[in-house]
This record gives C-alpha cells, sequence and structure tokens, in this order.
C-alpha cells in the first residue's frame, strides 16, 4: 500500500552544488511505502531544523530517476507525468484557500528498484532524439490518479490522440495564391459558410415543417372533391322538385301548401347536407393530427428504448445518473403525448358520430322523396278520375 505526500523545491536539499538554479516554489507529489510516508509526514509537521539531514531527493542526468533518503534509507524514485493537472492549494485559517502552483508530476519511490539504472544507447538508424520522445511518451506516463477511483483513468476517461497529418507547405501555399488571385480578377465574389451542425437542424425542421404541413394540403384536396360533391347533390334534388312540381295539380290548394313544405325541407336538407360535408372534412383533418401525434409518440417510444440499453451498458454511475435524467424527461414527453393522442381520439369519434348522423339523414331524405313522389303521383291520378266522373 502506498501513500501520497506533497512537498515543495524549498525543502528538498540537493547534493551537486553545479546544478542550474531552481525555480522559485515548484510542487510535485512524493508517493512513498507506508513506513515511511508516515515517517516523512512527522518531519514535516514537526517543522525540525535538521530537515535536510533526514529527507534528501537526488536525481540522475536524465531527469527522471533518482534516489530518495528517509533517515539515510535510500529509495529508488521515478519522476513520472500525471494524466492531468492537479491545483495545489494552501490555508492559514482553515477557512480561506489560496491556489499556490499546478502540480503535474509524481515521484514514485520504491524499495525494489534499481538506484543507478543503467542508460539506454540508441541504436540503429532512428534518430536519437525521436526515439528519447516517445520513450519519455510511453515509459514515464502515468496511467492511473492519486485515488483508487481512478486507477486506470488515462485509458477509460481520456479520448486517444488524433494523429497529425502533415501536408507539404508549398503546396498549400501556392493553392491559397491560385485562390485569391483569382478572387482578386473575378468581377464578383459570392461566399458563404455552411457548418455541418446547422445543416442537420436546418434539415430536421424541414421534416416537422412537411408534416405539419401535410394535414392543410390534404384538407385543400378534399375541399375540391366536396364542392364537385355538393353540385351533384344540388342536381339531384333540382330533378327531384322539378319533376315533383310537374306531377302536382296547380289547382288544388291543399297540394300547394304540402308543396311548399315539401320545398323547405328540401332546402333544409341541402344545408343539413352542405354541413355535413364540411364536418367529413373536419373528420379527415383530426384524422390526419391523430396520426401525426401517433407518429411522434412511436418516435419517443423508439428513443425511450434506445436511452435505457444505454444506460444498461454503461458502468460509470455519474453519466448513467446524467443518462437516467435524460430517459425520465423522454418518460414525461411520452405521458404528454399519449395524453394528446387520447385527447384527439375522443374529439375525433365525437365527429364521426356527427358524420354518421348526418348519412342517416341523406339516406332518410331520398325515402322521403320517393314515397312524397308516390303520393303526389296518387292523388293527381284519382284527381283525374274524379274529374272524368
Amino acid at each position: 500500500r502506498n501513500s501520497t505526500r506533497q512537498l515543495t523545491s524549498q525543502l528538498v536539499g540537493s547534493k551537486n552544488k553545479d546544478d542550474a538554479p531552481h525555480e522559485l516554489e515548484s510542487q510535485f507529489v512524493l508517493r512513498l511505502p507506508t513506513e515511511y510516508a508516515s515517517t516523512v509526514r512527522c518531519i514535516a509537521q514537526s517543522s525540525s531544523m535538521n530537515l535536510k539531514d533526514r529527507l534528501t531527493i537526488e536525481l540522475h542526468a536524465d531527469g527522471r530517476h533518482g534516489i530518495v533518503r528517509v533517515d539515510r534509507v535510500p529509495l529508488a524514485c521515478k519522476l513520472v507525468d500525471l494524466p492531468c493537472i492537479l491545483e495545489s492549494l494552501k490555508t492559514v485559517d482553515k477557512k480561506t484557500f489560496y491556489k499556490t502552483a499546478d502540480v503535474c508530476q509524481m515521484l514514485v519511490c520504491t524499495l525494489d528498484g534499481d538506484l543507478y539504472p543503467p542508460l539506454e544507447e540508441p541504436t540503429g538508424t532512428v534518430d536519437p532524439k525521436k526515439k528519447k520522445d516517445k520513450d519519455k511518451d510511453k515509459k514515464f506516463v502515468w496511467n492511473h490518479g492519486i485515488t483508487c477511483p481512478l486507477k486506470n483513468t488515462r485509458k477509460r476517461r481520456f479520448r486517444k490522440t488524433a494523429k497529425k497529418k502533415y501536408i507539404e507547405s508549398p503546396d498549400v501555399e501556392k493553392e491559397v495564391k491560385r485562390l485569391l488571385s483569382t478572387d482578386a480578377e473575378a468581377v464578383s465574389v459570392r461566399w458563404e459558410v455552411i457548418a455541418e451542425d446547422e445543416t442537420k437542424e436546418a434539415d430536421n425542421h424541414g421534416s416537422l415543417a412537411n408534416l405539419d404541413s401535410s394535414p392543410g394540403t390534404s384538407g385543400h384536396k378534399m375541399g375540391h372533391g366536396s364542392s364537385a360533391q355538393r353540385d351533384e347533390l344540388r342536381e339531384i334534388f333540382n330533378d327531384i322538385s322539378s319533376s315533383s312540381d310537374d306531377e302536382e295539380d296547380e289547382g288544388d290548394l291543399r297540394h300547394e301548401d304540402e308543396d311548399l313544405n315539401i320545398m323547405d325541407m328540401e332546402e333544409d336538407l341541402v344545408r343539413q347536407l352542405q354541413d355535413k360535408l364540411n364536418e367529413s372534412s373536419d373528420v379527415m383533418e383530426y384524422q390526419m393530427q391523430i396520426d401525426g401525434v401517433k407518429a411522434k409518440l412511436k418516435e419517443t417510444r423508439a428513443r425511450k428504448k434506445q436511452q435505457e440499453d444505454l444506460i444498461m451498458k454503461v458502468e460509470n454511475q455519474a453519466l448513467k445518473n446524467r443518462f437516467q435524467a435524460l430517459l425520465n424527461e423522454i418518460i414525461h414527453q411520452e405521458e404528454r403525448e399519449m395524453e394528446q393522442v387520447m385527447l384527439s381520439e375522443e374529439d375525433g369519434k365525437g365527429h364521426f358520430k356527427t358524420a354518421s348522423v348526418y348519412e342517416l339523414m341523406l339516406v332518410m331524405s331520398y325515402k322521403c322523396d320517393e314515397l312524397l313522389s308516390l303520393v303526389s303521383s296518387s292523388i293527381c291520378s284519382k284527381g283525374a278520375t274524379t274529374l272524368l266522373e
């Protein structure tokens, strides 16, 4: 088990006097075995004057390996790079904290390490500088944080470094010069900046606009059909009324009153049928709206299923909580859309009932016209026989 301890370069002594002058204050994390960590903690808290004699740090020429001596016990150490920068704070009254430095390295001490590791010499045709940089990136990069939950955090939470694509600069400069020269020679120049996110949003808005406009277009087409049906119905009723007028006896006052009543009934039926046609167009519009709401509800349920599968696959608790919050929002949206579908269906049922009532009235009107024509023809025949007698 290891323990961490933070020290500054002011507390660290160096025996080599020819080294370059250090910074005024630079901080790093010192990780020691458990027994030595408690000793160093007591030394730092006691503020003893012989700190340099009890704790010393020496780094080798490579700047990555060294020796740490705690009470004259040598420990092999290696300087590694942390996954990210840590902020170091200090306080005097335990209420107000001041930032003192950014910690980006850690000195790891071990008992079984080599005090003087051999220096690796570059071999082959590889450039020594490039090989040294690669070794630093691989060997001295620490994959873990300073706490247990951050074990292997560099691979679990950090994105991989993208490879650089090198492009020859002379070709790029030539292309830029060519474009600038063509712009200068052109009579007029028109340019437009298009981002991928904006195009995607525009496509989404366009699809929603099409869905919203579809009921209107269908309603317009239905309007033409309904006007044609109205004309046909008017012609039918005009033919019926004209035939009934020709067959009736103009001299009989009683039959004239009956004819007037029949004409009034026909006008009422025409108005009712016109209202029925208008109601049928409204019913179709309601049906289109219900279909649109059901399609949105289907999409919401698909998003809900996808979000649930994603939550099952994620292991990170914080990310899982965030996905759960999004899932709750989707569930609320699904409930709202279900209520909207139910309300729309209830309104549609009322319109459907009205349409069926008008259809029944239309059938009854045709039956009444047939009966009236039969009655009028029989009355006319009886009147003719009485006149002959």
